[in-house]
């Protein structure tokens, strides 16, 4: 899940719309703090954005409120990379003497957070805050893990198709209805323009791969008595797989050209007009606009298997969650609260271009900027999340998903033996996880 300012690097989008950790703090331990004081002052780590000016501000303003509210409470705000967050959020949980009240996290990145013990449980007062009533269910399922909730939501972000109307008027064709069209769709645009992609794919482009699966009723994984066991081999699965590589090739994506691809390369390749179609996020949203393709193309939801239905897209995001070490619980809580309430989410829209997680907050950007809509539509038909395991970030960081897209769109392997391979290191890092 990435949105906006950070958007002119759409790689950001999968670093903040789906972010994983790639170092893991050492196994569960009691960080809890022996006190909860009423006053001092409370440090807060949070992303750094592209542009990081406008969200600057809106912190400040939701600091501001706080510190209206609460007398002799000061705040101290720091802004760390996204590149280097594992490392300084492990060390923060190995050394609670300093390691702040508040962080800004990856919403992929809970279960690992929640089972290194460094989260506070704010169950109770998620469920006793007024607001929080209207938060959106996928957003809400991104901070709870077995029943508990482990901090707020700050924004939500999921992916659509983009497409070229300029293309599409030219070849007589209209907007894809169903998985399968998408697919013809691809390919046709493709023969009569060879020089375009006709939907740019990417072999390492897990968050637009898991669409298709899903589409096609698969899971990544399934969950029983609180283990996971991968399913990325069930035959419903292994149709997504399939429909998924089969957009690979000559007739639409060169596997020696896509194969490697990301999400950041198959936008950069549609901004640039080197695609007709693309899976990108509203996250996307600026870079295109800065391409070459602006006031060239539109936006629908991704189809699915049926004429007429959605593929459900990945909920990616972040979230705002309270250190079991701080010393400061009740006043971390409350700036928590002031850090993603309504208020804050709908600046946050207008200031950097974050999904709100408030279904009425989101339906009142949606009015204000029409570019959302598809989004909007997206999430309303059902958006999906990862394994909340703490395995999952193995998962992802050692790439499992891409290499087995990879090996069946290059040859190497077919999808029954790479998504058999893919379910046994899977079914191995949930274990490892615990």
């Amino acid at each position: 899940m990435k949105l906006s300012a950070r958007i002119a690097a759409p790689v950001a989008a999968l670093a903040l719309a789906g972010l994983t950790a790639t170092a893991c703090a050492p196994q569960t331990s009691d960080n809890s703090a022996s006190k909860d004081e009423k006053s001092g002052t409370l440090r807060v780590w949070l992303f750094q954005e592209v542009n990081n000016k406008p969200k600057e501000q809106v912190v400040d303003a939701a600091v501001a409120a706080f510190r209206e509210q609460h007398d002799g409470a000061k705040v101290e705000i720091e802004y760390i990379p996204v590149e280097t967050r594992a490392q300084r959020i492990k060390a923060a949980f190995n050394d609670p003497k300093s390691a702040p009240d508040l962080i800004e996290y990856g919403n992929t990145d809970t279960a690992g957070y929640v089972k290194d013990g460094g989260l506070a449980d704010v169950t109770a007062e998620f469920d006793a805050w007024d607001e929080a009533k209207d938060t959106d269910p996928t957003a809400r399922q991104s901070v709870t893990v077995d029943g508990k909730i482990y901090g707020a939501p700050l924004f939500v972000g999921v992916r659509a198709l983009y497409y070229r109307t300029d293309v599409f008027d030219d070849l007589g064709i209209k907007a894809p209805k169903s998985q399968a069209e998408l697919i013809s769709t691809a390919k046709k645009i493709h023969q009569a323009k060879p020089d375009l992609y006709g939907l740019a794919v990417g072999g390492a482009y897990t968050y637009g791969a898991m669409p298709f699966l899903w589409a096609n009723g698969g899971e990544l994984a399934e969950e029983s008595g609180g283990t996971y066991r991968a399913a990325v081999n069930s035959p419903a699965a292994r149709k997504g797989i399939e429909a998924y590589t089969s957009l690979f090739g000559d007739d639409n994506c060169p596997a020696a050209k896509c194969a490697s691809m990301g999400g950041n390369a198959t936008v950069t390749a549609f901004a640039s007009g080197k695609a007709a179609m693309a899976i990108g996020g509203d996250f996307s949203h600026q870079a295109v606009e800065a391409g070459s393709v602006k006031g060239k193309y539109a936006v629908v939801p991704l189809p699915g298997v049926t004429a007429g239905s959605v593929a459900p897209a990945f909920a990616g995001g972040n979230n705002i969650g309270v250190l079991k070490s701080s010393s400061h619980r009740t006043l971390a809580v409350d700036l928590m609260k002031s850090f993603t309430g309504k208020d804050t989410q709908a600046k946050l829209f207008d200031a950097m271009g974050f999904l709100p997680t408030y279904t009425d907050v989101l339906a009142a950007s949606a009015k204000k900027e029409p570019f959302i809509e598809p989004f909007v539509k997206t999430l309303g038909a059902g958006a999906k999340f990862v394994p909340a395991s703490p395995g999952w970030a193995q998962i992802d960081s050692s790439l499992i998903l891409p290499t087995m897209f990879q090996e069946i769109v290059s040859g190497r392997k077919d999808v029954a033996t790479a998504s058999d391979d893919a379910a046994k290191k899977m079914d191995a890092a949930f274990t490892s996880a615990g």
